[in-house]
């Protein structure tokens, strides 16, 4: 019984591992721009490269499949282990998920992309690769794509591994708009930050995350319920004072910056104010400088009561009269607690009040329950607009 011959490999004579060894030898050379972009955009293109080997050769899945293999063993063994099999299956990947037509239409000025049609077909492979090489030029392309590729190669390994294509845009939007490494990233996800913002928002707001991240532009934009204080370093049920809990906030400042939202600056811990002979003092006092108002920070590590509501409202009150400029916003309280009754908070505070109650924790969140959790909200802010919807075209029908 005869053997089951392989495809015969002749990625050499089409000129596929020659024009990756271009791809490879241009963007090496450009030693002006950062490695990260670089190595992004030149990953993009020998994915690129890849996948229109696969569109103009031979319409086989074993042909692609021994094709990568080959091009992983000749690359390896000239330029190292960044380009082994799964190596390259990623950069493959990468082209398949970050393609589109904003990024063809830019890439069309430099080179001519493989067509799958009767004229493309008839073509060689042959002519196509030199098509490629004649008109490839890694210097312009990494100017022209630098700006729509902004991540490190990290990023988007990360990234490609969320399913929930609006999340993944969510996290790739804020970390190119917020300078996150690598390491905020995988917090931030971990976190769940996706999940908790998109459960205060309607349909359309949970859509606008994905299309521009988070924005702040009112009060409500910076309230988080809960708060994720992991990098505290405090275990669930680790006893610690109110004292504790600021100084550790404190000391990991940063962080904590980060967790609240966008555009906060610090100002001051223990910030003292005299009222009628009486010493006041505010745990921590922050200035959003997007929403251009004060924002004051009371902690409690109990179960929130209506008293700790209404000192706040009195430190809110202070302020209003007696800190913040005339052009300035309406300062925003928050009382940060480890419990509380949304019954309580409700019947204590007026309505429209700048203040609000915000639970804390100190461990990561079960992300697939909030995931859960946000699903079953779409479900039922989808059924409320359905009902809202037939209930207005029943009425303009009877009219």
């Amino acid at each position: 019984m005869s053997k089951k011959k392989k495809p015969q490999m002749d990625t050499d004579r089409h000129g596929l591992i020659g024009d990756i060894r271009e791809i490879i030898s241009q963007a090496r050379s450009l030693t002006r721009r950062s490695v990260n972009s670089l190595q992004v955009i030149s990953n993009y293109l020998i994915g690129m490269r890849i996948v229109f080997e696969e569109q103009g050769g031979v319409a086989r899945a074993e042909y692609g499949k021994e094709t990568i293999k080959h091009l992983a063993k000749e690359l390896t063994k000239e330029f190292g282990h960044g380009y082994s099999l799964s190596n390259l299956k990623n950069m493959r990947k990468f082209f398949l998920e970050y393609s589109s037509d904003e990024k063809s239409q830019t890439l069309s000025g430099f080179f001519e992309q493989p067509q799958i049609s009767q004229t493309a077909s008839a073509q060689s492979s042959q002519e196509k690769s030199q098509t490629l090489s004649r008109k490839l030029d890694v210097t312009q392309i990494a100017q022209a794509l630098s700006a729509q590729l902004p991540l490190s190669w990290s990023h988007y390994l990360f990234l490609m591994g969320i399913s929930n294509l609006d999340e993944r845009k969510f996290y790739e939007i804020e970390s190119a708009n917020e300078g996150w490494s690598l390491r905020e990233l995988k917090r931030q996800f971990n976190s769940s930050l996706y999940e908790r913002l998109a459960l205060s928002k309607d349909k359309e707001g949970v859509k606008r995350l994905s299309e521009q991240g988070q924005l702040v532009e009112k009060h409500a934009d910076v309230i988080k319920d809960p708060l994720v204080l992991e990098f505290l370093g405090f275990k669930e049920h680790h006893r610690y004072s109110e004292t504790d809990l600021e100084t550790a906030i404190i000391d990991k400042l940063e962080h904590f910056l980060l967790e609240l939202s966008k555009g906060f600056l610090f100002e001051a811990r223990q910030k003292r104010f005299t009222f009628d002979e009486d010493h006041f003092f505010v745990d921590l006092v922050f200035y959003n400088r997007l929403l251009r108002c004060y924002v004051i920070i009371d902690l409690k590590i109990g179960e929130l009561k209506h008293q700790d509501l209404g000192q706040m409202q009195m430190y809110v009150n202070y302020f209003d009269r007696h800190v913040k400029l005339p052009d300035e916003q309406p300062t925003i309280g928050i009382v940060l607690c480890k419990k509380k009754k949304d019954s309580l908070v409700e019947i204590t505070l007026p309505e429209g009040a700048n203040i609000h109650a915000t639970k804390y924790q100190t461990y990561l969140p079960d992300k697939e329950a909030l995931k859960k959790q946000l699903e079953e909200a779409q479900a039922e802010w989808e059924a409320t607009h359905e009902d809202s919807s037939a209930v207005s075209k029943n009425g303009g029908n009877n009219e």
